[in-house]
């Protein structure tokens, strides 16, 4: 039975905002492996301009995410959800009209900002939804909605590449699912919440969290890996490791890992828990990138695939949770922003050099270089940035 002590997580809207967080990023993931594979054989350019080419996405997602983080805290959040879902929906359309390069990476890269917008603005009203006492918890349970489209995405684009040979349909499953999403949050109760109103004079701090500038730095030297792993995973796996047809179960177990520590590390948020959380996932991730650099067999591709699954959902749960606790609530825009705006910087220049250093090496060099930045990361974290959220975390 609910008490007073412990109120209702799954109300309606709550299924509801998790529901179009889920769709949002089926359709993002839907295309994710097969782009590296469309840009190549339907423009005919190398691994480096391809990098390039994709990399143009989370560039421009990072661009807008501080304008974003503004944005969440000044507006009307659900207008500014329903707009920003809207137009990340019709980009998928501009897919499919792209006849050269540069028309396509101008497409790509604007739907980047409309990403960039979108899921700031869908991840805040989550937030809003939460009640405090299972802020930890709910966090848990929204990141499992992005872990189960992590899971079906990327499975279902290659199915249906390696059955049809074809791209078109995925794209327009992707427009479809991304519009079922809008629906979804069209549906949301938003609580009264009061916004700031514009101010006359503009300073970094209401763009990008100040306070969580040191916490930023491991974020983005291990989203830098991730961004090489979920990008040029079916390209490595065909070339490196021989698998020409199950790259898609790798995202299969990759999610069931991330399911599983996200509803674990929730209740670990929850007991206050929060940098020993992230540093813990930060381990798990590590061996998870030392099994999948070292054994490049099938065994080996997809044990670490659960690894860094239990490793990712485990650390990104709660460093979400961080950035959160050292903003005031009326700031949750912004430190939402300042979080992603890392995840994304990091993300881009995976792809972006990831995709040279195949280019002049291997793809399994790539992934070694990506095990040595997260280490790296690991190390200013645990010696550096968790002294530094326990002086100035809010609660």
């Amino acid at each position: 039975m609910t008490t007073p002590e412990r109120p209702p997580l799954w109300t309606p809207s709550f299924c509801a905002v998790a529901a179009g967080n889920f769709l949002l990023f089926f359709s993002f993931y839907l295309l994710l492996p097969i782009l590296p594979m469309y840009v190549g054989e339907t423009f005919g350019v190398d691994k480096a301009i391809t990098g390039m080419v994709l990399a143009s996405y989370t560039i421009m997602a990072l661009l807008v995410r501080p304008v974003s983080g503004y944005m969440v805290d000044t507006f009307p959040r659900k207008k500014l959800l329903l707009i920003c879902y809207t137009i990340f929906m019709l980009f998928f359309c501009g897919y499919l009209l792209a006849g050269t390069l540069i028309l396509f990476t101008l497409i790509r890269a604007t739907h980047g900002a409309a990403f960039g917008l979108v899921t700031v603005s869908n991840s805040t009203m989550a937030i809003d939804i939460m009640p405090a006492q299972r802020r930890g918890e709910g966090i848990g349970y929204y990141g499992v909605s992005n872990n189960l489209a992590m899971a079906i995405g990327p499975s279902l684009s290659l199915y249906f590449y390696e059955s049809l040979h074809e791209f078109t349909p995925i794209f327009m499953i992707s427009v479809v699912t991304s519009f079922l999403g809008l629906c979804c949050v069209s549906m949301i109760k938003a609580p009264v919440k009061a916004v700031e109103q514009p101010s006359k004079t503009l300073s970094l701090d209401r763009f990008i969290l100040v306070k969580g500038l040191p916490e930023m730095l491991p974020v983005i030297l291990f989203s830098f890996s991730y961004g090489i792993l979920s990008t040029y995973l079916a390209v490595y796996g065909r070339t490196e490791v021989g698998i020409t047809g199950g790259t898609g179960l790798f995202f299969v177990i990759m999610a069931c890992g991330l399911v599983m520590s996200r509803l674990r590390v929730g209740q670990m948020l929850n007991r206050g828990l929060v940098w020993q959380s992230v540093a813990t996932g930060m381990l798990i991730c590590l061996l998870g990138l030392a099994l999948f650099v070292i054994f490049r067999v099938p065994v080996g591709f997809y044990l670490a695939a659960f690894v860094l699954g239990v490793g990712f959902g485990t650390m990104c749960s709660a460093l979400q949770a961080m950035f959160i606790n050292l903003a005031p609530n009326s700031r949750r825009g912004t430190a939402n922003s300042t979080y992603f705006t890392a995840w994304d910087l990091g993300i881009g220049l995976g792809v972006f050099i990831g995709g040279h250093i195949a280019e002049v090496a291997s793809y399994a060099m790539a992934y070694r270089v990506g095990l040595c930045v997260s280490a790296v990361g690991f190390m200013i974290f645990y010696f550096v940035v968790r002294y530094h959220f326990e002086r100035n975390k809010l609660r």
